[in-house]
């Protein structure tokens, strides 16, 4: 049986938390300007009540949430990959 390497779930949690902030940011920027109306509705959908809206303090604080999620979904899949390797 191959042998395969081990994830670091806090690094891998830390890139994709980065990467979703930056791409939940860049989309709400886009929003304000009247582009990507769908995805800052779903945006909107998920983040509403956090008190995420289409505006600039609505992009720091969707990036903010965005990171927070996926941070903790990657570092659990990571984690649960490593204990079954």
């Amino acid at each position: 049986m191959p042998k395969y390497a081990k994830l670091n779930s806090i690094k891998f949690g830390i890139a994709a938390g980065i990467l979703t902030a930056i791409c939940v940011f860049i989309t709400t920027l886009l929003g304000t300007a009247g582009y990507c109306i769908e995805c800052t509705n779903l945006l909107t959908s998920i983040y509403g009540s956090f008190g995420y809206s289409i505006s600039f303090l609505g992009a720091i604080a969707g990036a903010i949430y965005g990171f927070i999620d996926m941070f903790i979904g990657v570092a659990i899949f990571a984690w649960i990959y490593n204990k079954l390797i």
